[in-house]
């Protein structure tokens, strides 16, 4: 990190006033590889970084991470560490993600503008241990259902029922099982786009395991492009397509958004999925309303509800309107279009 980034860093954490909240979101999860499963950057996270402390201070120290690093860098989350029966006894967490190893000196003078110093000193430093996050995660969940679309692992084949659109996911080192709310919003738009309507060129960014892109693929029976940062992940998305036999339509690459020639072949697309995170949904407004057909819709995800309004906006901004808005688990859904919907959107 250079100088001027870290000055930079400093100057935006707010030290020499009182120290900023970008906003009051929080990723309130129970473990931190549930939260991370879904697509949350940064994946091959190497550092770790944690933090036991007050509740007030937990949201600080998250919010100022999430605000202050590229999400394809770092990713922060606060969480309750135990239950107890005097709930202004509860102690809380941080735990944050880093691609790459965190300048410590620098971090620490950024949490002490956000939390004060005792908190900055209080930070653990650490590596991150190899681990199978789908597998640990996946570990007891039941099969997921969206409308006909069914999400199950291999040990819940015999709940399939002969009208499902069935989605075998196993276990890999990647990211996005489909038990995530945002995940789920998706496949529940999906349902409803195929109801009256069906597209011929989808994009699915930020796929993950590449559920919503076999789902997609399953139901309209087309090419489905998607893209991850994670090369990992796109790995696992083409193997989980071949085990549901949609090899031939499901086309994942490696790509940073949609800069990839892949993507470029398909010329106007007439329905993308992005399930990411608010900051980069933000940023790729423009090259989604690029490449979205006249009519075209686009189901965003990866939102807490108070991201969707910035979210709208930037959207609204390329001539693109909300549709129809989800919340499922703390998670907002949102389709916008490019045109009026047809009927029953």
């Amino acid at each position: 990190m250079t100088e001027k980034k870290q000055e930079l860093l400093l100057k935006g954490a707010g030290c020499g006033g009182a120290p900023p909240i970008a906003h009051n979101c929080v990723y309130q999860v129970a473990m931190i590889a549930a939260a991370m499963l879904e697509g949350l950057p940064p994946n091959n996270a190497t550092h770790i970084v944690r933090l036991s402390c007050d509740e007030a201070t937990a949201r600080r120290v998250a919010d100022i991470i999430v605000e202050t690093f590229d999400p394809a860098e770092a990713a922060a989350a606060a969480f309750e560490e135990e239950a107890r029966q005097d709930w202004k006894a509860v102690r809380w967490a941080v735990e944050a993600y880093f691609r790459e190893k965190p300048d410590e000196p620098t971090l620490r003078a950024l949490i002490a503008c956000a939390a004060g110093d005792d908190a900055a000193r209080a930070l653990i430093f650490d590596e991150v241990e190899t681990r199978d996050w789908v597998t640990s995660s996946l570990a007891g969940l039941p099969p997921v259902r969206a409308g006909r679309i069914l999400l199950h692992g291999r040990h819940d084949r015999a709940l399939v029922k002969a009208n499902d659109v069935e989605i075998e996911i196993e276990a890999a080192l990647a990211f996005g099982s489909g038990h995530h709310g945002s995940t789920r919003g998706c496949l529940l738009m999906l349902e409803r786009i195929a109801k009256r309507r069906h597209p011929r060129a989808i994009l699915d960014i930020g796929t993950g395991t590449g559920v919503l892109a076999i789902a997609a693929a399953k139901v309209f029976r087309v090419t489905v492009r998607a893209s991850d940062i994670d090369s990992v992940a796109v790995s696992a998305a083409r193997a989980n397509a071949r085990l549901n036999s949609v090899a031939r339509f499901v086309r994942p690459v490696v790509a940073t958004g949609l800069h990839h020639p892949q993507l470029d072949a398909a010329g106007a697309y007439d329905l993308v999925f992005a399930n990411i995170l608010a900051r980069p949904l933000r940023q790729l407004a423009p090259a989604i309303r690029h490449v979205l057909a006249p009519g075209g819709e686009v189901v965003l995800s990866g939102l807490l509800t108070c991201d969707v309004a910035s979210v709208i906006s930037a959207y609204r901004a390329q001539g693109l309107a909300l549709r129809r808005r989800l919340d499922l688990d703390g998670w907002a859904t949102l389709l916008i279009s490019r045109g009026r919907l047809a009927s029953g959107a």
